[in-house]
């Protein structure tokens, strides 16, 4: 039977926020000629106010790598960012009937369907019969993994590496968190804008506030 999980992320890189913070101060003040300016709080500050002047070209000097498990149609979004490193598992080689993958398909349960519903029913019946057919095929002599992929719906589950600089992710976030994005992408990047604010002070403060503070009131 096919495997339904849910979405996930992993930030890779370790992230000290503090750190990042003088990190980035220590550039930005290249601009100004202002090191003498660096006292104890003084990074908070500085990025605060480059990101209200939108001076942001200084947060491009840090970068963070983040591993999304996330359906098909989420990395399809996701590599439309044209500033950013990606390493994707490849439903190219992968061949999901063998027994590393568990000789079953992985595939990420739908957030705007519910799971109650006739549509759910639909869509879980969809997935089964292709798992089904995914297998039956696999055993067809001379099959390859690349002739198997083109049976495999958005809803397959994949890893994804995606690195960009700390600015790339904030107009990631900017597009991909707002309601107009896919709800499946929304999802994800949500879930990574939250980790990053919990995380790193000030940088992510102003589009935390957009996308979740001001919903819930």
């Amino acid at each position: 039977m096919v495997r339904i999980i849910k979405p996930c992320v992993e930030v890779i890189t370790p992230l000290d926020g503090e750190q990042i913070l003088r990190h980035l101060e220590i550039c930005g003040r290249t601009c100004y000629k202002s090191a003498d300016k660096i006292t104890p709080g003084s990074a908070r500050t500085l990025i605060n106010n480059l990101i209200k002047m939108r001076h942001e070209s200084v947060l491009e000097h840090f970068s963070i790598t983040v591993r999304f498990t996330c359906d098909i149609g989420v990395y399809k979004d996701l590599t439309r960012h044209r500033i950013a490193s990606f390493s994707i598992e490849s439903t190219r080689y992968c061949n999901y009937s063998k027994g590393k993958f568990g000789s079953e398909l992985k595939v990420i349960e739908p957030c705007h369907i519910k799971k109650d519903s006739p549509e759910y029913a639909i869509w879980l019946e969809t997935m089964e019969y292709i798992e089904k057919q995914y297998i039956k095929m696999s055993e067809m002599e001379g099959v390859r993994p690349d002739q198997l992929r083109m049976i495999l719906p958005h809803s397959t589950a994949a890893e994804v590496c995606m690195t960009a600089n700390i600015r790339e992710w904030r107009h990631v976030f900017a597009l991909r968190c707002a309601k107009a994005a896919h709800p499946s992408v929304q999802e994800v990047t949500k879930m990574l804008l939250a980790i990053f604010h919990d995380k790193i002070p000030v940088l992510f403060d102003d589009l935390y506030e957009q996308f979740f503070t001001e919903e819930e009131v």
